[in-house]
């Protein structure tokens, strides 16, 4: 991050620093809480998965850090590869559900009573020893996006800012005094696809200089909500409009308008006040919607068990080999040499 890489560039980085205990001398270690930060700037969703407790032997130490992401990459290092398959799969299933737990790897599983909280897993690789790593997903914030630089848009990222949204503004005339309370301000309305997230709550409220425009883009868009500020009777002009302009009736059902709820609100950011109680109604009220990640189901199906130890190993692991045409995938070259001493005793 301090070098100005991607986080793309820096996955690739690690892959050979996984391998070592520690990086090798003059190679430039990854701020893990650096990452994070860029991560969860970028409204990205993640899992800081930190080691708190080891039993030797094992290579891990408490404190080390590393981050699973919803495409399934890995950044950083935990100690040793055999945990990265399993640790992958249950960073996703943290993703999925929101709650953090403790992984325990230990080549003694179920020698106490059940733990609430904790999920434990087979490890009996070279290494040995036991592992506890605390898991914790990190989950996108809810989406306020603005259309318009008008005193309701102003008011309402004030509010959304107060609430802890991911603020944007989107708007074709910065002023001299751009908004402190957006996140994000874009100036060109061809990017709102992009930005736009199924926890996005878009609000137009440009007073009649580019609504069309804009609710022709968000109308179609995964956005959760729709609102539109206007009169009931420009509301029904810009709707004729963009009937006219070929959005089907589905898409122009979306958009709310009047947008807010019925407060009898008069000022700008009593406008704004009743449009994000709304939108605060329908978030709570709502099923959750799902984060773009695997489900528990698609990782099972994507892992394989090392005959050796025991891990769950991904079947798109590179260490494997084959006895009596089936083919074996392990979680380290130790397991693979250890099977192909004696393959018989793990077919």
């Amino acid at each position: 991050v301090r070098t100005g890489r991607s986080i793309e560039g820096l996955v690739a980085m690690t892959e050979h620093d996984r391998s070592h205990s520690h990086p090798p001398g003059g190679a430039m270690r990854i701020d893990i809480l650096q990452v994070a930060q860029d991560l969860r700037a970028r409204n990205e969703p993640f899992v800081l998965a930190t080691v708190v407790r080891v039993e030797r032997p094992s290579s891990g130490r408490p404190g080390f850090k590393a981050i699973v992401r919803a495409n399934r990459d890995l950044v950083g290092w935990l100690g040793g590869s055999c945990a990265q398959s399993v640790l992958v799969a249950e960073g996703l299933r943290a993703l999925r559900d929101g709650m953090p737990r403790l992984m325990r790897l230990t080549p003694t599983p179920g020698r106490g009573p059940p733990q609430e909280g904790v999920v434990e897993y087979i490890m009996e690789c070279a290494s040995g020893g036991t592992m506890d790593i605390y898991l914790e997903p990190h989950l996108p914030k809810p989406q306020l996006l603005v259309v318009g630089d008008s005193p309701v848009a102003k008011a309402l990222l004030a509010l959304g800012h107060l609430l802890d949204y991911r603020t944007v503004l989107v708007t074709t005339e910065l002023g001299e005094r751009p908004s402190q309370d957006a996140d994000l301000i874009v100036q060109d309305l061809a990017r709102i696809p992009e930005i736009v997230t199924p926890e996005t709550y878009a609000v137009v409220a440009t007073m009649g200089k580019y609504d069309g425009s804009a609710l022709q883009v968000l109308a179609g868009s995964q956005a959760i909500y729709v609102g539109l500020v206007a009169s009931r009777r420009r509301a029904a002009a810009v709707l004729a409009t963009l009937s006219d302009a070929g959005l089907d009736g589905p898409a122009r059902a979306r958009i709310v308008s009047p947008a807010g709820l019925d407060l009898s609100a008069k000022t700008p950011e009593e406008i704004a006040l009743s449009i994000v109680a709304q939108i605060v109604q329908l978030r709570r009220t709502s099923a959750p919607r799902e984060l773009p990640v695997s489900n528990a189901a698609e990782s099972d199906r994507a892992m394989e068990t090392d005959v050796v130890c025991g891990m769950q190993v991904d079947r798109d692991s590179p260490i494997r080999a084959t006895h009596s045409g089936r083919t074996f995938l392990f979680c380290s070259e130790g397991c693979r040499a250890r099977f192909l001493e004696t393959p018989e005793a793990f077919s």
